[in-house]
């Protein structure tokens, strides 16, 4: 039986991605709601789905992830005002990892950034309205820029067979794509972009749907694809991405949140020669130093399962913190998350207690992140 949707929408409000329906055919068991649409987060065990991914090859319904696209004469000007990023580093054919920054250096999101074009930009967005960021800030900007959700919507290939897959459906050329390049593809007539990125730190591809009246299509055809190599449709997987130190947007990090509290700063290009927005704050913050940060920690005891609302950390009585995500790995067979701390308290060592949910209280320890693979060598080979 399909998921009955009636459980989480009422009415015609919530949209659904192209691949919806194949989706509901192939088993969803629980979808929530990102960026105004459904997203399927589970189709069967949580832990069951992780390790499939970690062994085999799975398929996400991403399309959440809305593409704010940018062109226009101006567009790399734009942009490049956006983020704290030197887009003049990234040639056409190439992705970043951005962060789109508020006037006070707040974390608007944290979007892969693909370059088309010299003045063609998509923006694949976390749960947060850049849209509309983007058309407030251009509206007054005096460039000559065109700001548009696209009809585009990713799916992501992922686990150490995504490059047979991936091989299968597009060929050699496709698979030798560097981390964080792209290619323009047609599938059988079916208009994609194939970008080497991820949300799993495992080896992964993402294929951005350019028609969203062919999904089923696509979606079936990489199944086809995937079947000699045992693909199976998953929902996200927040036990790899805790364990690969990838944050999640209005969990780990919101617009509260400067780079520098949450360890992003490596996305400041500090050499940078043009403006951006929030350049002023995220100098003053990272001369005055940061007074809290994002600490990864071990919590001891048996196996939790994910937190559905933020934690107490405390440090002998005092609450001085919060537990933004938390989860048992399988592999460490340990429970891990982010704590966000004060500054003096997120050295690697320092000892905390996080209180939890109908579970109470339990000893924790500050430790280095991410927690597997802190080189990111795997999603690269």
């Amino acid at each position: 039986m399909p998921f009955d949707m009636n459980l989480v929408q009422r009415g015609a409000r919530l949209r659904r991605s192209p691949f919806f329906q194949a989706t509901q055919r192939h088993g969803a068991k629980a979808y929530t709601v990102y960026n105004h649409m459904l997203f399927p987060i589970r189709f069967a065990d949580f832990e069951e789905e992780y390790w499939h991914l970690i062994n085999h090859v799975t398929l996400w319904d991403v399309a959440v992830e809305r593409q704010v696209e940018i062109i226009g004469p101006d567009a790399f000007a734009f942009t490049n005002m956006l983020t704290p990023r030197d887009l003049s580093r990234c040639a056409v054919g190439q992705g970043r990892y951005v962060v789109i920054t508020a006037e006070d250096g707040g974390i608007i999101n944290d979007p892969v950034l693909l370059r088309l074009g010299e003045n063609h930009f998509w923006l694949a967005l976390a749960d947060s309205d850049v849209l509309l960021w983007a058309r407030g800030f251009a509206l007054n900007s005096g460039l000559r820029v065109e700001i548009r959700e696209a009809d585009v919507s990713p799916l992501q290939v992922q686990g150490p067979k995504a490059k047979e897959v991936v091989g299968a459906l597009f060929g050699d050329a496709v698979v030798r794509l560097r981390y964080y390049h792209f290619v323009e593809t047609v599938l059988d007539g079916i208009p994609v972009v194939v970008t080497r990125t991820g949300w799993t730190g495992e080896v992964g591809y993402e294929i951005y749907l350019r028609d969203g009246n062919r999904g089923d299509e696509l979606w079936e055809r990489i199944m086809e694809a995937g079947r000699p190599h045992e693909i199976r449709p998953t929902g996200p997987c927040d036990i790899r991405r805790i364990e690969a130190g990838i944050l999640n947007w209005g969990a780990d990090m919101t617009l509260g949140n400067n780079v520098y509290e949450v360890g992003l700063d490596y996305l400041v290009d500090e050499g940078k020669q043009s403006d951006y927005i929030g350049r002023e704050a995220l100098a003053r913050i990272k001369a005055e130093g940061a007074t809290r940060k994002l600490a990864g920690i071990e919590i001891e005891g048996d196996r939790i399962e994910m937190n559905s609302v933020a934690w107490r950390v405390k440090s002998g009585g005092d609450t001085v913190g919060r537990c933004t995500s938390a989860i048992y790995s399988p592999r460490l067979k340990k429970n891990i998350g982010y704590a966000m701390v004060p500054a003096e308290y997120s050295a690697v060592g320092t000892q905390l207690r996080v209180k939890m949910s109908g579970i109470g209280e339990r000893r924790a320890t500050v430790v280095p992140k991410p927690f597997i693979d802190p080189k990111k060598e795997i999603p690269k080979t």
